[in-house]
């Protein structure tokens, strides 16, 4: 098998973007790569060539994702590998390189020299150092073990991942929980917190001590601060905290100034900042989850429903369901809904985004527009609710919800879903506007 590396020739048509179709084979050369500088998987030319324990070579990349596969055999010889060791090819990869360069002309570019992977025993190394240097308090050890930590992360994605894998998050947490209180450290904590945004998932030591009660008053130090990419970091590594263990939730929700300083970050919106501003919404989300209606109650206050409905009118997917999460866990408190009920952008707002973001922003839509329209007793006789009833029916919500119902929706919504449109066919009699006549009949049988 052949594989060409094609080029134009250099032509009065070198620099135009587009050709017609019978000229596209037209002013064409080919350069056929030599068959031992490509690889067996891909049949591409190699990038960074390394030779398996059989003696076969194959681009670490390709290899790289042949092994996370879960296969532990040689791709060519079929052989069971007895370890997954990689040797790089540098003789291989230099001819690679000098064929590149003698080929430049035809439009060949060269190869770069790859940097070689962090093994498993030079992180274990910096493992046991970190941990040492810790231990002793020296300061600028560890600022210059995390940066060496930080480079191998930069590299490739392949480091971070060893990293990981050699449960380095357990050793920075240690790290951070040390130097906590320490205020002279900022640079050292400003550097872990940067690295540890893509520590996770790590064990339960790491967890521990990340989510102690010293290292998450930092975290809502760091929360308060001005630095944007300080605040950043300090808000992505407590969200993944966070997801990890309802305890963590507890305890930060405890300490002074942390519902405070994510509000700030929402308020200053996705504009600024979107990954923050989604980090902080989920971070909500996941403090309001299962919380009493004090906690909720605290949010409101800090005007978190308006918030949230400004955030809606351009959001998108993403940003959207995080919002609309957050509400819908708001709209359980007394409080919550009572804000809901007082902006005019509510319903309508609610209204438009259905059918129009996703499945799951649609079950939060439902739930909040039955939360708004049903008191507690579930008759929907609250003058609230009904004066927020009937402008629901004014800007569409009850053809909005025939159309969800009939298209499909999942079975969490599906009660709800009916439960309005029964509610809505008790009162859309009342309205102008719409046809009286407009009932169930057009839904199928057995949707009821």
């Amino acid at each position: 098998m052949i594989l060409s590396w094609r080029r134009r020739r250099a032509s009065k048509y070198a620099n135009r973007k587009e050709f017609s179709g019978e000229n596209l084979g037209m002013g064409m050369e080919e350069i056929v790569i030599p068959s031992h500088f490509r690889c067996p998987i891909t049949l591409d030319l190699m990038k960074d060539p390394v030779t398996l324990s059989t003696g076969m070579t194959y681009d670490r990349s390709s290899i790289d994702a042949w092994i996370e596969k879960g296969h532990n055999t040689c791709p060519v010889t079929n052989q069971v590998l007895a370890t997954f060791d990689q040797i790089p090819n540098h003789a291989l990869r230099k001819m690679i390189q000098d064929w590149c360069v003698q080929n430049r002309s035809h439009g060949v570019e060269r190869i770069p020299t790859p940097r070689i992977p962090v093994s498993a025993y030079e992180v274990t190394r910096v493992y046991q150092r970190m941990m040492a240097v810790t231990q002793r308090g020296d300061y600028n050890k560890c600022l210059e073990l995390v940066a060496k930590i930080r480079a191998w992360g930069k590299d490739s994605e392949r480091n971070k991942k060893r990293i990981v894998e050699n449960r380095m998050g357990c050793c920075l947490s240690a790290t951070f929980e040390f130097f906590a209180e320490n205020e002279a450290a900022t640079l050292l904590k400003e550097e872990i917190l940067s690295v540890m945004t893509w520590m996770f998932p790590m064990g339960e030591e790491g967890q521990s001590r990340l989510g102690s009660a010293k290292s998450l008053r930092c975290l809502v130090w760091f929360l308060e601060g001005k630095d944007l990419s300080s605040r950043q970091n300090a808000v992505l590594v407590l969200r993944k905290l966070l997801s990890l263990d309802q305890k963590h939730v507890d305890g930060i929700v405890q300490i002074e100034g942390a519902i405070e300083a994510l509000v700030k970050i929402i308020r200053e919106g996705p504009s600024i900042c979107p990954t923050a501003t989604k980090a902080s919404l989920s971070c909500v989300f996941y403090m309001i989850s299962g919380a009493s209606d004090e906690i909720k109650s605290r949010f409101v206050e800090l005007g978190l429903v308006s918030l949230l409905l400004e955030i809606l009118v351009e959001a998108e997917k993403s940003l959207c369901e995080r919002a609309l999460g957050v509400l819908e866990g708001l709209c359980d408190c007394k409080q919550g809904k009572g804000k809901a009920y007082e902006n005019s952008l509510t319903m309508p707002l609610l209204v438009k985004k259905m059918l129009r973001v996703s499945a799951l922003a649609n079950e939060f839509l439902v739930s909040i527009i039955w939360k708004l329209c049903k008191n507690q007793n579930g008759d929907g006789d609250d003058e609230e609710e009904i004066r927020i009833l009937m402008e629901a029916l004014q800007v569409g919500a009850f053809q909005k919800l025939l159309v969800l119902l009939q298209v499909g929706c999942g079975d969490g919504i599906k009660d709800k879903v009916t439960e309005l449109l029964k509610l809505f066919n008790l009162h859309i009699s009342k309205l102008d506007c719409v046809d009286s006549s407009m009932d169930f009949k057009y839904l199928k049988k057995g949707q009821f």
